[in-house]
């Protein structure tokens, strides 16, 4: 059974299918009530299986989205039948998505036949009938043979709550539903297009979970696949290809672009995969200064190693080294997605790099690393003056924030700002995550405030001084 069904044991499993275009992702979107899957007003844009939690009244149960089913005889369009004709395998029940403003043609009638030869329930979801009479806008899809179609719109979210519960009252019941697991460390795979993230994530799930095609762009969705491993959770995120925006001119590539930062930001380790027969390219060192914005835990693969030759392993390894100096914190590793090597250590490493993303600092621990750095080269003279910094606390972590409280702390130089971070992290051993330093510098409580005495003030000054006159 797929992982990703275990991961959702006991909740009901609902597949969304139909030919392209009739509305698939816009329907999963209004079921998760999400932006999960990308949807445009063109043909085959999603390829993969996508799965989200849905809730009702009654429960929860898992929706899966799917591409669209076709009788084409291309390689892509046959891996994207097949990823859809799986999701049907492991639903319980079918919603069969059909254009209620085209009607019925021969695709749909393919479709049905598939969907019957499966032997589960299935409901006609007759999407598109915004502005349509309900009954005529179904009545050709009864010749489908699946019983009472829905009129809905996905797109207004009319007739949705309907065809939900006819489609679950369909299921036999369970039992109690397993309680909901979080989606434990979520990993966005991301990189250039072609450098084989959809068959690294397949590698690591041991299956053939999602589409992967020698040409550029398969992928156009961030498509999250829920797997585990020696007992942990985690979520896998593959992501469109990100290119340089002067050649990225589809539309639907420049909404693919947008999503994989999305999953980048909504990522807790990211893994950037490079192409070892290009080299290190300017898109990848900028896709891993986003990366780097975004303060994410990173790992890098050195993916195709296997169809470089010696020399071109020299180029690279030198490459890395040069170009890759600024991230010297994160793990690089060397691998062949297709022939499965290198991706156990590139793993432990994600590991890694959770664990001190999120790791707590004590704050005696931080000052002691914050006096030895002191004490080995103090700050620099600013304006006459020596910084002082006197204590350190952690202000938040993934990536972990590092508070310094001191005199004149802003002045801090930007090359001390690095002597103090690679010292943290040598002494805190923080590999695989970004470290961010805050300097705070303590206000004088009085400034600004004007030398005003008051008379109990004035009067015992007067004391004073006589007193001094006497003697």
């Amino acid at each position: 059974m797929d992982q990703a069904r275990e991961r959702f044991a006991l909740l009901p499993v609902v597949a969304i299918v139909g030919r392209p275009n009739v509305g698939k992702s816009t329907l999963f979107n209004c079921l998760t009530r999400s932006r999960d899957a990308l949807v445009a007003d063109e043909p085959g844009i999603t390829r993969d299986r996508n799965y989200g939690l849905a809730k009702t009244e009654s429960g929860a149960y898992v929706a899966i989205d799917t591409g669209g089913l076709t009788d084409e005889a291309d390689a892509m369009a046959k891996a994207i039948s097949s990823q859809a004709l799986r999701a049907v395998e492991e639903a319980d029940a079918v919603i069969f998505v059909v254009d209620a403003r085209e009607g019925p043609n021969a695709a749909d009638q393919d479709i049905a036949t598939r969907l019957r030869l499966s032997g589960k329930p299935v409901t006609v979801a007759a999407n598109k009938s915004e502005g349509l009479d309900a009954e005529l806008a179904v009545a050709e899809f009864h010749a489908l043979g699946f019983g009472e179609p829905r009129a809905v719109s996905a797109a207004h979210r009319r007739g949705i709550g309907a065809l939900v519960e006819a489609t679950l009252a369909q299921i036999p019941p369970a039992g109690d539903a397993a309680p909901i697991e979080d989606e434990g460390v979520r990993i966005a795979v991301v990189g250039r297009p072609n450098v084989g993230k959809s068959t690294l994530i397949n590698r690591l799930l041991g299956q053939e979970r999602l589409v992967a095609h020698d040409a550029p762009g398969t992928t156009r969705d961030s498509v999250r696949v829920p797997f585990q491993r020696a007992g942990r959770h985690y979520t896998l995120i593959d992501t469109a290809g990100i290119r340089r925006r002067s050649r990225v001119s589809e539309a639907v590539e420049k909404f693919s672009v947008v999503k994989s930062l999305q999953s980048i930001a909504a990522a807790d380790v990211v893994i950037v995969v490079v192409d070892a027969s290009e080299g290190i390219t300017d898109q990848d060192t900028g896709l891993l200064g986003m990366v780097l914005d975004a303060g994410r835990a990173l790992t890098i693969a050195v993916n195709k190693w296997d169809r470089a030759d010696a020399a071109q392993k020299r180029l690279v390894k030198g490459e890395v080294e040069r170009r890759l100096a600024f991230l010297d914190w994160a793990s690089v590793h060397y691998t062949s997605a297709l022939e499965g090597t290198g991706l156990r250590r590139l793993l432990a490493s994600v590991d890694e790099a959770w664990r001190s993303a999120s790791r707590r600092l004590p704050t005696p621990e931080l000052n002691h690393v914050l006096a030895k750095a002191l004490a080995r080269n103090p700050p620099p003279v600013v304006r006459g003056r020596r910084i002082k910094l006197r204590y350190a606390h952690q202000g938040g972590s993934r990536p972990p924030l590092i508070v310094i409280h001191g005199n004149q702390a802003a002045q801090v130089p930007s090359n001390y700002r690095r002597y103090l971070t690679r010292v943290f992290r040598e002494s805190l051993q923080l590999r695989g995550t970004p470290i961010r330093l805050e300097f705070r510098s303590g206000e004088n409580p009085f400034k600004g405030r004007r030398n005003v005495i008051t008379p109990r003030q004035q009067r015992r000054r007067k004391r004073l001084m006589r007193h001094a006159k006497r003697k």
